[in-house]
């Protein structure tokens, strides 16, 4: 499902130096290309954004796709849609392309499309045992 993930401090993204790092170490371990799954906060995008851009210019076939599934914002006002859980949907749909071989341009093309048609609520139901629904 997945190959990597870089994690960041206790409320902040990873810096881009760390991106890419896995990056690399992807390219080194023989892959044909990387596809970031990044949810939508401002320092993910900003920061694998970057990393995206350094690989790039490297050589390295790197693709991004920002999963946005948060449904409690729509207005402009507010802060932009957040991804959530529904990122697992999306590592699932993005791993099962490709072991079943499909190019890296296919993979982001099926799995933006996918985005599109996931949606989350995040509520509490206590301070302790959150819930989600999908929609």
């Amino acid at each position: 499902m997945l190959s990597a993930a870089v994690a960041g401090g206790v409320f902040a993204s990873p810096p881009p130096a760390s991106v890419l790092a896995a990056i690399l170490s992807l390219r080194d371990a023989g892959v044909s290309g990387v596809l970031l799954i990044v949810k939508n906060y401002t320092g993910d995008r900003l920061n694998f954004g970057l990393a995206a851009e350094q690989a790039r210019n490297r050589g390295v076939a790197v693709e991004m796709v920002i999963v946005a599934d948060d449904c409690a914002f729509d207005q402009p006002s507010k802060a932009g849609r957040r991804g959530l859980c529904g990122t697992v949907f999306v590592h699932k749909l993005a791993g099962a392309l490709a072991e079943e071989g499909c190019p890296l341009d296919e993979i982001v093309s099926k799995v933006t499309e996918a985005v599109k048609g996931i949606g989350e609520i995040y509520t509490p139901l206590t301070t302790v045992s959150p819930m989600s629904v999908f929609l």
